[in-house]
């Protein structure tokens, strides 16, 4: 008997094991069958009983009728394997479909991430860029308090010396002061002295 179509298509194990125990068992029929009607060919050349023709006969019909039972449980497990195979395909195929979409769909994530891994370099290098021109400004801003603080030094150093003239000027001016005072006194008292002698010269006469 030809082997039905779909076992050798990789259709399901425990099917194909039920499809081909059955075909074995209408092979053995189809075989024990045919032994049947050659014995009963034997028979009629040799003429046996009626009760043995009859006993034959029944037999064959039996087994003819488990023959047909077989035949319609092989059809429906090959309608069953039918059906699988139609299964299998659909899975198959939508199986297929899926895997598509997930390939495309990674894709897509594969990109976005390039895309991200690119926009994160580029802010990687923004930032560096900043840092540096930070850095920069902050040794700018170093240096030109170093200059405020040697200019602050001057200036302190300049008032310190403005001070200093300026007590030094007011000492000056505070003897210059005192000086004149005595100055002043002495000549208040020389006046006083030559006053007093040109009163005491008519009283003298």
């Amino acid at each position: 008997m030809a082997t039905p179509l779909g076992c050798s298509q990789g259709g399901s194990g425990s099917v194909c094991l039920a499809f081909d125990q059955l075909r074995d068992v209408i092979e053995s029929q189809e075989e024990l069958i045919h032994q049947l009607r050659n014995v009963m060919v034997l028979q009629d050349e040799n003429f046996v009983s009626k009760e043995e023709f009859q006993a034959v006969e029944k037999k064959l019909v039996e087994e003819k009728a488990a023959h047909a039972k077989t035949k319609v449980l092989l059809a429906k497990e090959e309608e069953k394997l039918q059906f699988a195979l139609g299964e299998v395909e659909v899975l198959s195929k939508q199986l297929e479909k899926e895997k598509l979409a997930f390939e495309k769909a990674l894709s897509s994530v594969k990109s976005r991430a390039l895309q991200e891994s690119s926009k994160k370099d580029q802010l990687i290098t923004k930032c560096n860029e900043i840092e540096s021109h930070i850095i920069k400004q902050e040794d700018i801003l170093n240096g030109k308090e170093n200059e405020i603080k040697e200019l602050q030094q001057v200036i302190s150093q300049q008032k310190q010396i403005f001070r200093n003239h300026m007590s030094d000027f007011r000492i000056q001016k505070q003897q210059e002061n005192y000086m004149a005072q005595v100055l002043d006194q002495k000549h208040k008292k020389a006046s006083g002295t030559r006053q007093a002698r040109s009163h005491q010269r008519p009283r003298e006469k």
